[in-house]
């Protein structure tokens, strides 16, 4: 009471007919693109945790950068008066 290979056949046929191959191209090829960057994606996740506190950045690097962003920012109320 399975599908048979001649039932998956005519589906195939039916679903080619309804969308036209050029449809199930550009689908397969997206599909394709969404799997390999879900394992880029997967393996960029696992490399970007630290292994130790060595590789962690120094407080004192954050605190130099915010220094130089406050020199960038500029005062809007100031301007407008």
């Amino acid at each position: 009471m399975g599908i048979s290979t001649t039932h998956l056949i005519i589906f195939l046929v039916i679903i080619i007919l309804v969308f036209g191959t050029k449809k199930l191209k550009n689908i397969g090829s997206d599909f394709g693109g969404a799997v390999k960057g879900f394992k880029d994606g997967m393996k960029d996740g696992n490399a970007e945790k630290p292994a130790d506190a060595s590789t962690a950045t120094p407080a004192t690097a954050l605190v130099a950068d915010e220094k130089t962003q406050t020199k960038s920012t500029i005062d809007v109320e100031a301007k407008v008066k």
